[in-house]
């Protein structure tokens, strides 16, 4: 029990590092790059910056850049679906890391992951570039009607 209650915590403290710490978007740069959802357009960002009512002290500024889809589908891998109209971002899901992470603690490792909800399938408002999509459509050939699958991102599907 009490060395479960110490994994807990050990995995609770690091995963935390890494969620707050984040990478920079530039080495001269000062600005860390805390969120990068491709699927959902997302990315979340902070820095350091002087305060405005005391030059001599900094503030963390957070800054997070939504781009959305104009023309995104219900259903992407659907091109006849209606036009989403309806665009959700919940802070907690972008930051939610479900790759699990090996740890070492105690001279064992262990495999880990910060969240709990990652069998949830991502809503995604646009295409992912590092995933393939596909989807049927019917097919008039000869007079006979086919289902034929096609590939939505190409460059995804077939590697070079």
């Amino acid at each position: 029990m009490k060395s479960s209650l110490l994994l807990c915590v050990a995995l609770a403290i690091s995963l935390g590092l890494v969620l707050v710490a984040g990478f920079p978007r530039d080495p001269e740069d000062q600005e860390y790059v805390l969120v990068n959802n491709k699927c959902q357009c997302v990315t979340a960002t902070s820095k350091f910056v002087p305060s405005k009512e005391n030059p001599g002290e900094e503030i963390l500024q957070r800054n997070i850049r939504i781009i959305v889809p104009l023309r995104a589908r219900e259903n992407i891998s659907d091109p006849l679906s209606p036009l989403r109209t309806t665009f959700v971002y919940r802070m907690t899901e972008l930051c939610q890391k479900c790759n699990p992470v090996e740890i070492e603690l105690g001279g064992e490792t262990y495999k880990a992951q910060q969240s709990t909800s990652c069998n949830e399938p991502e809503t995604c408002y646009t295409y992912n570039r590092d995933k393939c999509y596909t989807t049927t459509f019917p097919f008039l050939y000869h007079g006979e009607m086919k289902n034929v699958q096609a590939v939505l991102t190409p460059a995804s599907c077939y590697t070079d």
